[in-house]
C-alpha cells in the first residue's frame, strides 16, 4: 500500500510503498482509510518535537485523525464488520490499566498511538484496536469527520473542562479560531452561559468564529488586550482557552486573566513563564488539557448527529499531503484539512 513516511526529522515526508499492516492480535482491527485528518501536530513531529516525549519510531506513517471502513478484523472482535463506516480514537489502549478503567483511555500505560507512536492514518490503511472504534450512523462519510477524532475531541475536553466557570456574566476568551478553535465556540454556546469572545490574528478565521456563535471577535493587532481590557471592565476574562501555546499567547493570558480565572492550555509549542507569588497573589489556575477520551469522542459524534457541532473542512488528495502540511505551516488553512486516499 501506498504511505506517508517520516524518515528524517525536519525533512518533507516520503510517499511509498510498504506492507499492509495485518491483524495479530484477536482485537485488532484493520481501517481502510476513508480521511486522515492534517493537524498541527503532525508538523511538530516532523519537527522533531514529540520525540521527547514518545520516542517516535522512525521511520513511521503519521496521521492520528482519522476515519474510514472497516476492512479486517481480528478473531475476539464482536462489536464490528467488516465495511462499517467508522471513526477511530487516536489511542488504541489495553482496557486493564487503571486510567483505562476510570475511562481516561489517554493516559493509558500501554497505550498504542497510531500517528505518533505507530504507524498511522496518512495511508491507505490502519491498524488499531476495536475498543478505538465508533461506527457512523445516518450515511456520515468518513472523510467529513475524521479531525473529530483529534481536534474535536480535544477542543471537547477543554470546553468541558471550563464550562463549569464559564456561568452567566462572565467572558471567555477563546485564542485561535483554527481547527480546533472553531469547534470549541460551538461547543462553548453548547455548555456555558457566558460570553464567548473569539481572539486570532487572522480576520478570515474570526469571521468563521462569529457564524459558529461567538458573541464578539477581536483581532489580534497589538491593540487587542486594550480591547479585551474595555470589555471586561478592567477586570480581565474569566477563563481563557489557549489553543495556540506559544510564548507571546501564554504572556498576554497570564496578564489579562482576571484573579481567581482559569487558564486553559491546549496548544504547546512555547514556555510558560509565571511567577509564583502571581500565581498565589491573583489564584490563578492553569490548566493543561490533552486529547480526549474515547466516551468525550462517541458524545461528541451524538452532539454532530444532532447537527450541533460543525465540521469546517476541505478534502485534498491523499498524494498532496506535503502540499498541504507546507500551507498548514503557513497559516493558509482555514479550519481543518482531510487527506483522502
Amino acid at each position: 500500500m501506498k504511505a506517508w513516511r517520516l524518515k528524517q526529522f525536519n525533512q518533507p515526508l516520503e510517499y511509498e510503498d510498504i506492507e499492509k499492516p495485518a491483524v495479530a492480535d484477536p482485537t485488532d482491527v484493520i481501517i481502510k482509510i476513508g480521511g486522515a485528518g492534517v493537524c498541527r501536530t503532525d508538523l511538530h513531529l516532523i519537527e522533531g518535537i514529540w520525540d521527547r516525549a514518545l520516542e517516535t519510531p522512525l521511520p513511521f506513517t503519521i496521521g492520528h485523525e482519522n476515519a474510514g471502513w472497516v476492512d479486517e478484523i481480528g478473531s475476539g472482535v464482536t462489536e464490528f464488520k467488516i465495511g462499517d463506516p467508522v471513526i477511530v480514537h487516536p489511542v488504541a489502549s489495553c482496557g486493564k490499566c487503571l486510567s483505562c478503567r476510570a475511562g481516561e483511555d489517554m493516559h493509558c500505560e500501554n497505550l498504542v498511538f497510531p500517528g505518533l507512536s505507530a504507524d498511522g492514518g496518512y495511508a491507505e490503511y490502519l491498524k488499531t484496536s476495536e475498543r478505538a472504534l465508533i461506527k457512523l450512523e445516518n450515511g456520515v462519510e468518513p472523510k467529513d469527520v475524521a479531525p473529530l477524532a483529534d481536534a474535536g475531541i480535544t477542543a471537547y475536553r477543554a470546553v468541558q473542562k471550563a464550562a463549569p466557570f464559564a456561568r452567566p456574566g462572565t467572558v471567555t476568551i477563546l485564542t485561535g479560531m483554527g481547527g480546533l478553535g472553531h469547534i470549541a465556540v460551538q461547543l462553548m454556546k453548547e455548555f456555558g452561559n457566558g460570553e464567548v469572545i473569539a481572539l486570532d490574528t487572522n480576520s478570515e478565521r474570526l469571521d468563521m468564529a462569529i457564524e459558529y456563535g461567538a458573541d464578539e471577535k477581536i483581532l489580534a493587532d497589538g491593540n487587542h488586550l486594550q480591547r479585551i481590557n474595555e470589555i471586561t471592565n478592567g477586570k480581565g476574562p474569566d477563563v481563557i482557552i489557549d489553543f495556540v501555546g506559544e510564548d507571546d499567547t501564554h504572556k498576554e493570558s497570564m496578564e489579562m486573566l482576571k484573579k481567581g480565572g482559569h487558564y486553559f492550555v491546549v496548544g504547546y509549542g512555547g514556555v510558560l513563564h509565571v511567577p509564583s507569588l502571581d500565581i498565589i497573589n491573583n489564584e490563578f489556575n492553569v490548566i493543561g488539557s490533552l486529547v480526549g477520551n474515547y466516551n468525550q469522542l462517541y458524545e461528541l459524534m451524538r452532539l454532530h448527529a444532532k447537527g450541533k457541532v460543525h465540521l469546517h473542512s476541505t478534502t485534498y488528495p491523499m498524494s498532496e499531503a506535503n502540499e498541504v502540511l507546507q500551507m498548514l505551516e503557513e497559516g493558509k488553512i482555514n479550519g481543518r484539512t482531510v487527506l483522502v486516499p
